[in-house]
């Protein structure tokens, strides 16, 4: 007797959590109609700035200085700057703001600066990891150069690069403990480009002259973007496909996802990457999702290019201006429409269908609603 309702109520309580798991499961993976405004936070920041989300909070930049704000808009930390055209790159626990086209780069954590670089050349491209190394392309026409410094600005590795050789460099990419370099160069010959890749380790073991464990050239490809999306596992983006490679010091070229039409736009995070293409000949758009491995997990047609696009978490956000568009990584549609905000940063808040916009005006917490 004891036994049987023993049984019972395990039955009944499998029975709630199934139903508590499919209540979860279909607020999680329908579309809603509209927001609802639930809470806003006035920004007393009146400046041109952008706004990011980072090191537990967000950060707020401008050329005039870089402040970490909580997520309800709150100032931890304030650090003055002067820089004429402030870009953000980020990885893991680091933030590197740097002046494009300037000689400065701001290195942050969660606590504040960490330390300042000043470059020789003007900067193009950098990169950071997460200790804080900073990997920058600086200008040259003649040598360019591609330089390695610590978080307080020493000099670890510098590679000049000769164009008629290697080509020019176009992006760089530092892996989460800085101890490999992604450098992707663009070489021209009369009307023919190729692009040429090259890994470089300098971690212990490594003993090449030039720290170079890996070359490859692309030939009539470009590749504008590279990435580490976690440790050992890097991407490529090129104009009409994706590149997944496994490895720090030896590389193995993974997947190869060919795409016939042109990349728009292009987000990823540890996970996933998210690809926003255009219909050849047509104003349409397709968004193409795809794991760690290069398989595809959704492709939805889009009716509009949007500005920005990015992967939080399981999710995919598209926004332009007030236009906003929300989906799962399965390619379910959370939500289309207007938000009543010009977006400059949109982010997942704990819970369901809680959203946080950011604008010059506020902080505005919005929900999603049938």
């Amino acid at each position: 007797m004891k036994d049987k309702k023993k049984k019972i109520i395990l039955l009944a309580f499998l029975v709630v959590i199934a139903a508590i798991v499919g209540i979860y499961f279909l607020i999680k993976y329908q579309t809603y109609n509209y927001v609802e405004l639930t809470s806003v936070y006035e920004n007393k920041n009146t400046d041109n700035s952008n706004y990011i989300q980072c090191l537990d909070g967000v950060l707020r930049y401008s050329r005039d200085g870089v402040v970490l704000l909580t997520e309800k808009g709150d100032e931890i930390w304030n650090q003055p700057c002067q820089m004429s055209n402030p870009i953000v790159e980020m990885c893991g626990e680091s933030v590197a703001i740097g002046d494009k086209g300037g000689t400065s780069i701001l290195v942050f954590q969660k606590n504040g600066l960490k330390g300042e670089i000043k470059t020789t050349k003007t900067i193009e491209k950098f990169a950071v990891s997460s200790q804080g190394i900073v990997s920058a392309i600086l200008k040259d026409e003649k040598m360019p150069l591609v330089i390695c410094y610590d978080a307080v600005g020493n000099k670890l590795v510098e590679h000049k690069v000769i164009p008629k050789k290697m080509g020019y460099p176009v992006d760089v990419s530092l892996s989460e403990d800085g101890n490999t370099l992604i450098v992707s160069y663009i070489y021209t010959e009369g009307t023919e480009v190729t692009s040429k890749v090259s890994y470089y380790y300098f971690g212990n073991g490594n003993k090449t002259k030039d720290y170079q464990v890996y070359q490859k050239d692309f030939e009539n490809t470009v590749i504008p973007v590279t990435a580490f999306m976690r440790h050992d596992v890097s991407l490529l983006v090129a104009d009409n496909s994706l590149i997944f490679y496994k490895g720090l010091k030896e590389l193995k070229e993974t997947t190869r996802v060919e795409l016939k039409t042109e990349i728009q736009s292009v987000a990823y995070n540890e996970e996933y990457v998210a690809v926003l293409l255009r219909k050849d000949g047509t104003t349409d758009y397709k968004l193409n999702t795809y794991n760690i491995k290069g398989k595809l997990l959704s492709s939805v047609n889009i009716d509009k290019e949007y500005e920005s696009l990015k992967i939080t978490g399981e999710q995919v956000i598209l926004y332009d201006g007030q236009a906003c568009a929300i989906y799962m990584k399965n390619g379910v549609k959370k939500y289309e429409g207007s938000i009543d905000q010009k977006i400059m940063e949109i982010f997942v808040l704990g819970g369901l269908n809680k959203y946080m916009v950011i604008n010059a005006s506020g902080f505005f917490e919005v929900d999603l609603a049938k």
